[in-house]
């Protein structure tokens, strides 16, 4: 029936307990000189010092446990209690002491030794009281029925002890709780994480749980919106939660969540919280999808039994989680460090990757029917880093999201490409009418991407109606109606907005006619296996109708066989973009590229 309550961490109740052993010993000292002011023999006033201050001095011995040693020091406060009463005469007033006395134990925050306080009160006003009455108690009846007023004394000092014992754990709720999401915060998860790796024979796991694209979700739709993500996260996570299950709120958009079992059992628990959250949250005037990577590590793989170790490689697994695409559940193996240590340092040499003329732009081309005519180029970032060559875009492009140089790129990127484009429709035999497709990180998805695109445009001479926009489903539904304003404004304007990845998503099919957009992009896991089952080729179908349903324009990437675009010819697909018809080409080789294309348009 008692509250548990926390347990003070090591360094804290060392503190304390210096201090209130230092003041047992000079309350023992004192007791002795107020006995001496009352004329006792000295015999007797170095007795009442050595009955409290005996305990309290074996308080103070280092190599004690810490209950124990808090049990010495409570007994040596309360017989200076018991020794004040007697030295008194047993009046009223000096019983308050008692009382004083649980104040100062109350610090320990250990109801144990509020339990050694009443036992005392107990053993010392029913053995006292009948061995010498007139120095415990103050009248007649106590003196003749010292067992009944013991346990009335005791019962008093039960209704104290159970009013620190209230106010501790209400004080504690509040200091362990985090305000937002009403979960344990990073103290309370810490102290219950080394509570259970104290017992050596328990394998416990850590999933280190942290919002995909937050910061996105803060800059474009306010903080308002990011605290909704934040606390939608903390509701979807406790339902899915086993009992014996802690979860807990880190800190700004980190969560953890402490599972019972080993790496695996781990893995399902945040598989199950990774699916609980692919619905959305319905706000008064928009959705809010939210993702999460969630990273994985027991105490067995951690070779630790320290907390922070536990929790650094359930970090290390996390962006190891974020690395891989994000939406992610990774679990911590033997050389997860490495490979985070690696991201770590190109995530620094990504900040300055354009500045320092690393960059390059590829382009691929995009090809419309049967004959394969060239109709437009995507332009594809590249990194060719000084030490490690040419870095793959799924290496850095996360690391220039998560370090925001993606704004700079990205910019760079629409201008670097327009120009491009436009001098090749100026100056390439059959490029007059080559139109441009940019990828865009939901980063920019912000203020600045109106007159950012409209300026790149302007600059390099090129009509909006000659540009595609390129944006991922899981980016345009992470805030919807902020994409729905900005994409907007630049499709009133005559730019085009193309889903790219479609299908891999959400729940594509039910929010397509919502998205903003002119086009989608048939992923290249639907094109892969078109010739070799009958299902790819019924949803490609079913994407392709629903497409032309809508009025929107339809293009295949990852067409790579003859037979791939044979079939898709067939579905009714007018647009096609993969190595079928060209890899990424560098600037210098398009202009052989667009010849040789040339010539096998007219030779079809």
């Amino acid at each position: 029936m008692l509250p548990e309550g926390r347990r003070l961490p090591d360094t804290v109740w060392a503190r304390r307990h210096r201090w209130i052993t230092r003041f047992a010993l000079v309350q023992a000292v004192a007791i002795g000189i107020f006995g001496l002011l009352r004329h006792e023999p000295t015999g007797t006033a170095v007795l009442f010092v050595a009955c409290s201050g005996v305990p309290a001095a074996l308080g103070a011995y280092p190599h004690a446990g810490r209950r124990v040693r808090t049990m010495s020091v409570t007994v040596g406060l309360m017989l200076a209690s018991a020794g004040l009463v007697e030295l008194s005469g047993g009046v009223t007033e000096a019983h308050f002491h008692f009382f004083v006395m649980i104040g100062v134990v109350a610090l320990y925050q250990d109801w144990l030794a509020f339990g050694v306080c009443i036992l005392v009160v107990v053993l010392h006003h029913a053995v006292m009281g009948h061995i010498a009455p007139h120095s415990v108690f103050g009248n007649a009846d106590q003196w003749q029925h010292p067992v009944r007023w013991a346990l009335i004394h005791a019962g008093f000092v039960l209704a104290a002890s159970a009013t620190h014992l209230v106010a501790w754990k209400a004080n504690e709720q509040q200091e362990l709780s985090d305000p937002l999401t009403q979960l344990p915060n990073r103290t309370a998860f810490v102290e219950t994480l080394n509570r259970r790796l104290a017992d050596p024979g328990r394998v416990v796991s850590v999933l280190f749980i942290d919002i995909d694209n937050f910061k996105s979700i803060n800059d474009s739709a306010g903080h308002h919106v990011g605290d909704v993500a934040i606390q939608h996260v903390a509701a979807r996570m406790s339902s899915v939660l086993r009992e014996g299950d802690l979860a807990a709120r880190l800190g700004g958009d980190e969560f953890a969540v402490l599972v019972p079992g080993d790496a695996e059992q781990g893995a399902i628990v945040g598989r199950r919280i990774s699916d609980a959250l692919q619905s959305p949250v319905s706000m008064a005037d928009r959705e809010l999808f939210v993702q999460v990577s969630i990273g994985v590590a027991d105490s067995t793989l951690a070779g630790s039994r320290d907390s922070a170790d536990l929790l650094r490689d359930a970090d290390l697994a996390m962006y190891l989680a974020k690395s891989c695409g994000k939406n992610q559940v990774a679990t911590y193996t033997v050389g997860v460090d490495k490979v985070v240590r690696e991201r770590a340092v190109l995530a620094s040499d990504i900040r300055t990757a354009l500045f320092k003329d690393e960059l390059e732009l590829y382009y691929q081309p995009l090809v419309s029917g049967a004959d394969g005519r060239l109709s437009g180029v995507e332009a594809l970032l590249r990194w060719h880093h000084p030490q490690r060559g040419l870095v793959p875009p799924i290496e850095f492009i996360q690391l220039a999201e998560e370090t925001g140089a993606i704004r700079d790129i990205g910019a760079w990127v629409l201008r670097t490409a327009a120009l491009q484009v436009s001098t090749w429709r100026r100056e390439l035999p059959g490029c007059a009418d080559l139109e441009l497709s940019v990828n865009l990180s939901p980063l920019q998805l912000g203020e600045e991407l109106v007159p950012e695109v409209l300026g790149a445009l302007s600059a390099a001479g090129l009509a909006p109606g000659l540009l595609t926009l390129e944006v991922t489903e899981s980016s345009l539904l992470a805030d919807l109606e902020s994409a729905r304003t900005h994409l907007g404004a630049l499709r009133s304007a005559g730019c085009r907005v193309a889903i790219d990845d479609f299908g891999t998503g959400y729940s594509s099919l039910s929010y397509l006619s919502r998205l903003p957009a002119d086009q989608v992009k048939i992923d290249r896991s639907f094109i892969r296996d078109l010739d070799q089952y009958s299902g790819a080729v019924a949803l490609v179908k079913g994407i392709i109708d629903m497409a032309a349903a809508l009025g929107l324009d339809v293009l295949a990437e990852g067409v790579e066989e003859m037979t791939q675009q044979v079939i898709l010819g067939e579905l009714g697909c007018p647009r096609y973009q993969g190595y079928l018809f060209s890899r990424p080409i560098p600037v210098g080789e398009f202009g052989a590229f667009v010849a040789r294309s040339a010539g096998a348009t007219c030779a079809a």
